[in-house]
């Protein structure tokens, strides 16, 4: 089995996830209308907590399957990504794992490794919907699960970012020197800051670049030009840089979609997500 048998054998595994109920942790059903808003405003917090606790249900379910003596599956904490098949294969082929709350409506999680780090397509990215299988009470049950390569996230990611003079995304120094621990693999973003007047100059230099100058690259030589811009003009690090819910992967926004309309008590979870909670008999 080469990377990517695994990873479509793994992705499989995971997808039979769906419509389980964990008994992970239970959230107790509120005593009164008071308790149910409360618990509609908090609820996200715990999502978090149970995130760390599916990656260990995802672990189990992956190494009942038959890995015909590859390796194992073990959880990186911390690391990335969070599940690798530790065995023969090098790099180690692995999923990351995402968990998402409807009820929160964005997908909060970030993606910010480099595609440079993924040259085999050797990891998967796991985005998991769950709720409390009664909406605001009850254990954790996966509602849908979407699972796709590493690589093009960060690829759609680089591309939907990237507009310089007035975006700018960096690839990680190289770091291959370093101990393990110490190595960069993520990407960050800049945002222009400066005054209309600066930002027509820093176009003017970029339309120096030739017709290649908006197109994202990792090239050292690439990366070179955008510090140039860095140093010359106003811009700021972009602490949003890289949400999932915002780069526009077109495979991921389908299945947000699918998500957000899946039927739950005769209402769709993007009704639930405005408000519907209130009628929770």
């Amino acid at each position: 089995m080469n990377h990517s048998d695994i990873l479509s054998q793994a992705s499989k595994e995971i997808r039979r996830l769906k419509g389980r109920t964990l008994d992970i942790l239970e959230i107790k059903k509120p005593h009164n209308t008071e308790h149910v808003q409360y618990l509609s405003r908090v609820i996200s917090k715990i999502s978090p907590f149970v995130g760390n606790l599916l990656e260990f249900s995802i672990i189990e379910k992956l190494n009942e399957a038959d890995w015909k003596d590859l390796g194992e599956w073990v959880r990186r904490d911390p690391g990335f990504p969070d599940a690798v098949l530790q065995g023969q294969l090098e790099p180690a082929p692995g999923i990351e794992i995402k968990t998402w709350l409807p009820l929160a409506t964005e997908i909060t999680a970030r993606f910010r490794n480099s595609a440079s780090f993924f040259r085999k397509n050797q990891t998967n990215v796991a985005v998991v919907a769950w709720l409390p299988e009664f909406i605001l009470y009850g254990k954790p049950k996966i509602i849908d699960i979407w699972i796709g390569s590493a690589k093009s996230i960060a690829l759609t990611r680089d591309r939907h970012y990237h507009n310089p003079p007035d975006y700018l995304v960096f690839e990680p120094e190289d770091t291959s020197l370093r101990a393990s621990n110490l190595r960069q693999t993520n990407t960050n973003g800049y945002k222009f800051q400066g005054s209309v007047k600066l930002l027509e100059k820093a176009r003017a230099d970029v339309r120096r670049w030739g017709r290649k100058g908006l197109t994202f690259s990792s090239a050292p030589e690439y990366q070179k030009k955008l510090k140039e811009l860095l140093g010359k003009y106003p811009y700021r690090l972009d602490t949003n840089f890289a949400k999932m819910d915002r780069i526009r992967h077109s495979d991921l926004e389908k299945f947000k979609a699918r998500v957000l309309a899946t039927r739950i008590d005769d209402r769709t979870l993007l009704e639930w997500t405005q408000g519907e909670w209130r009628n929770v008999p």
